[in-house]
């Protein structure tokens, strides 16, 4: 897939600028997104109103914030709203908020750049998509979604407390103009006006009946009144019209949202679907909420939390800032969604908290140091802890969703979060040898007999893992093996946890000693039938060692394999194999070199014994590096040098070869 070409530069702006506005060009990643929106169909084209609604809320909000401090800001119009315009006489739509505003330069920088790591990524995803709304919203792009319907946009915005407004124009391509607003300027004494100019096959969203369904589908929640303005007159002549509005006064404002704190009703007065749309409207999400938690907490704190856990992935899961996104209240004025009110293992959770208590003017530092805030995240982090288990004991298959979704997430905790690893540990859900979403009560349930630890491998592929030669001795014994593919497992195993009193042990670093197991009597018979053709163990070894030389730490009889000839592993300390390949990727590297351990009763390993003994150096060493580099490619590493790997293996096949 390559990434769609930004329009050509003759289509930047309309064509004769006023006297008096700067051009500017966009930023490249937002002409390139710009065109995506221009250019291509999307079904859900109703996500641009909702998220110009939500726009305006946050300017609402902000300058409500503003105002604690300067309230002056709002004396003049206090009663902050949104209002909703359709115009079928000039084909316009217009979106206006009384809210904090933007003067010039934020009209430049937060309409023409987007300052957001995965922008490319994003928009890469969006090309490919059938279906941008659920992108679009997961990204925050929202005001660049107008274009899917319009195709001019001009945007009038004063600050608040500013004297002078101004006007942002673009047709939607390489460019936009920036001018100070003259006579219009007289009609915002606050806030933005966005007046969107319709293409022709988006012009239902001038009906009355449209607006609303698009509102109270997403928007219904958003805490400022949303007011819908329409003119006097029938535009169209269409009686119909009248009729379909209901009997509602012509040009007189209504508002059509509910404009209420769901978080602050009462559980019983709400329905599956008023959470669903609060989630929706709050999260800025189309899929349906996985987890619902919503309660209040009395005590020496009193606050709301309504939060939800997604049942699908969003973009910035893995973002490096790892910011929780709860968004943060006190007595229903917004403050911030950057309050960390919960850890980052748990940043997929989103929602509202509303506090009574707190003060209104905090700052970042305040948030960073108070305790009240500590003893919320440390309450709410639990409660969340306690809902996952709720839904993991009652509701398999639902809290399955939420794992393979988002277990790898949760599982930073087990790493990052000492006093939560027990709980963590409770929740996890593994594939292991014996199938898939298994728990570690299961596992301890099923011990074998005289077995004292929880194995694992770790590991990038799950069907690598599986035919693993380290797996050999294990399952001989009925060992259950944990299988772990997420990057974060050679993380939280390097702590040398425990589990109901079972520590945990890597297949592939140290010595492991299944003896006190009991075999399976069908590997019992073949491992009494490979015994009687071991070799010389000393012989081999030095053989071996001299051969590889430094390559590896120290050659060893395996205890791990019953049909493979070798496998690396790690030694007893230092990293795991698979944690210092990770270390590796990112030349952080201990410089660890791995142990080789042989199969004493595999055929190749009797052929080093005899080749050596015969005094036959360079084809013992032939075979040796041979075992070395077939451990390696096991691990799915490729061997040091391809090439002399080729040749060493062609010499070896047309020798045996030779010899029939």
């Amino acid at each position: 897939m390559t990434d769609a070409a930004p329009p050509d530069a003759s289509e930047a702006t309309p064509a004769s600028p006023a006297p008096h506005a700067e051009v500017h060009p966009f930023q490249a990643e937002v002409a390139e997104l710009l065109h995506l929106m221009v250019h291509s169909v999307y079904s859900e084209t109703d996500v641009f109103l909702r998220e110009l609604i939500s726009n305006a809320s946050d300017a609402c909000d902000r300058l409500r914030y503003e105002a604690i401090a300067r309230p002056e800001l709002l004396a003049d119009d206090p009663d902050l709203k949104i209002r909703i315009t359709p115009d079928k006489a000039a084909g316009t739509l217009t979106v206006a908020d009384n809210g904090v505003g933007m003067d010039r330069q934020e009209l430049i920088d937060n309409l023409g750049t987007i300052a957001r790591s995965g922008t490319r990524a994003f928009i890469a995803r969006l090309a490919e998509a059938k279906d941008g709304g659920g992108l679009i919203g997961q990204f925050g792009v929202g005001f660049y979604a107008a274009f899917m319907v319009a195709d001019r946009i001009e945007v009038t915005s004063r600050r608040a407390g500013a004297d002078e407004a101004f006007v942002w124009r673009s047709t939607g391509s390489a460019g936009f103009e920036v001018e100070p607003a003259g006579a219009h300027a007289a009609a915002l004494p606050r806030g933005t006006e966005i007046v969107l100019h319709l293409k022709e096959d988006a012009r239902k969203y001038l009906e009355p009946w449209e607006i609303e369904r698009v509102v109270h589908a997403y928007s219904d929640h958003i805490q400022f009144p949303i007011m819908l303005a329409v003119p006097a007159g029938k535009a169209d002549g269409d009686e119909a019209d009248e009729a379909k509005a209901g009997d509602e006064k012509a040009g007189e404002p209504r508002q059509i949202n509910t404009a209420s704190a769901v978080w602050q009703r009462s559980k019983s007065e709400l329905k599956p679907e008023d959470y669903t749309q609060a989630y929706r409207s709050i999260c800025g999400a189309f899929d349906e909420p996985a987890v619902t938690l919503h309660y209040r907490a009395e005590g020496r704190q009193s606050y709301a939390v309504l939060l939800f856990v997604p049942s699908s992935s969003m973009f910035d899961l893995y973002d490096p800032a790892r910011k929780s996104h709860l968004k943060l209240y006190v007595r229903r004025v917004y403050i911030t969604d950057d309050a960390s009110l919960l850890p980052s293992w748990l940043r997929f959770v989103r929602g509202v908290v509303d506090s009574e208590d707190l003060p209104l003017n905090l700052s970042r530092e305040m948030l960073q140091n108070n305790p009240q805030v500590a003893a919320m995240r440390k309450a709410i982090t639990g409660k969340v802890l306690s809902e996952l288990e709720s839904v993991a004991s009652k509701d398999a298959d639902r809290f399955a969703t939420v794992w393979e979704t988002f277990g790898a997430v949760i599982k930073e905790g087990l790493y990052e979060e000492p006093d939560r690893r027990e709980q963590i540990l409770g929740l996890a859900r593994f594939t292991s040898t014996r199938g898939e979403r298994r728990t570690l009560a299961q596992y301890v349930a099923e011990l074998r007999e005289n077995q004292t630890e929880i194995y694992y491998l770790a590991g990038e592929d799950l069907d690598r893992l599986k035919a693993n030669p380290k797996l050999e001795a294990a399952k001989a014994r009925g060992i259950e093996v944990l299988l772990l593919t997420d990057p974060v497992d050679a993380l939280w195993t390097s702590l040398r946890l425990d589990f109901q009193g079972k520590g945990f042990k890597s297949l592939s670093q140290g010595e492991v000693d299944f003896s006190l197991v009991p075999l399976a009597e069908e590997a019992r018979a073949e491992a009494e039938k490979a015994a009687e053709t071991a070799v010389d163990e000393a012989s081999v070894i030095a053989a071996v060692k001299l051969a590889l030389g430094d390559r590896v730490s120290d050659v060893k009889a395996s205890q791990r394999l019953t049909d493979s000839a070798a496998c690396l592993v790690a030694g007893g300390f230092g990293p795991d194999r698979e944690l210092e390949r990770l270390l590796a990727k990112q030349n952080r590297s201990s410089g660890t070199r791995p142990v080789l351990e042989l199969n004493m009763r595999h055929a190749l390993v009797g052929a080093v014994a005899r080749e050596s003994g015969a005094g036959h150096a360079h084809e013992a060493a032939d075979l040796a590096m041979l075992l070395f580099e077939q451990a390696q490619i096991l691990d799915g590493e490729l061997p040091d040098d391809p090439a002399a790997f080729a040749m060493r293996l062609n010499r070896l096949v047309t020798r045996g070869l030779a010899a029939h």
